[in-house]
């Protein structure tokens, strides 16, 4: 998704949550300064099917459908569980705020780290950039996006992770590990989760494919958030 299609989507949310843009262009700009441009052929993910692996309680469950996708993407927490399994996964997608040692592992091995800048994370940026290998790293952003940090659209790490994939062209998705009904979190986390969901059925709609994960969910994603007022398309397609 170009940053022309995400922005008004943006927008929205920073307008449901309150946010202030000023501290997510600070964060990227830090960001920004410390990453060098990274190379998303490395990835390979076209024409792949890829597993987002989620970092809920269910992906150990779950985790013979990681092993048999083509290319897996670890979201957060969800390194842990890859650990365990000795499964290297292809892409770790993260704002630091889930197993960042692991994520450092991982990158000291090579894994290239989607490395997220919001206000809130500033501090996790300077106590981890340092620790992984810079030649893994891809910055990424929520708000414009520079040369060194990206933004192919997406709020939460896991929705990031799924269109990131698409831009870079995964022939198909799937999303073992998520939960959008955690009756654990708190009613901030939960409302994200809901816009994960909202973000994720558009991303259905602009790939012509249907998630199973949101089965039973596209119901309750019609009115939400309240007052909608953009449109999911993507400049590109």
């Amino acid at each position: 998704m170009e940053f022309a299609a995400w922005e008004p989507i943006y927008e929205r949310i920073v307008a449901d949550f309150g946010f202030n843009p000023a501290g997510d262009r600070l964060a990227r700009d830090y960001l920004d300064n410390r990453v060098q441009p990274f190379d998303l052929d490395r990835l390979d993910f076209e024409g792949r099917h890829v597993a987002i692996a989620g970092g809920s309680e269910t992906l150990e469950g779950d985790f013979e459908s990681v092993k048999n996708a083509e290319r897996t993407v670890a979201v957060s927490s969800a390194v842990t569980v890859f650990e365990k399994e000795d499964l290297r996964p292809d892409l770790v997608v993260t704002d630091l705020d889930g197993s960042p040692e692991t994520a450092a592992s991982l990158s000291e091995r090579g894994v290239p780290i989607a490395v997220h800048a919001h206000a809130d994370n500033v501090l996790a940026l300077r106590t981890w950039l340092p620790k992984f290998d810079q030649q893994t790293i891809i910055g990424t952003t929520q708000v414009e996006p520079t040369r060194r940090v990206i933004n192919r659209g997406g709020f939460t790490d896991g929705d990031r992770a799924a269109f990131l994939a698409d831009s870079l062209g995964a022939g198909s998705l799937s999303f073992p590990g998520w939960q959008f009904d955690d009756p654990t979190v708190d009613e901030i986390k939960r409302r994200k989760l809901l816009w994960a969901a909202k973000l994720l059925h558009c991303l259905e709609g602009l790939r012509g494919e249907r998630f199973d994960l949101l089965d039973g969910w596209r119901g309750r994603l019609s009115d939400f958030p309240d007052g909608t007022d953009w449109e999911c398309s993507n400049t590109t397609r």
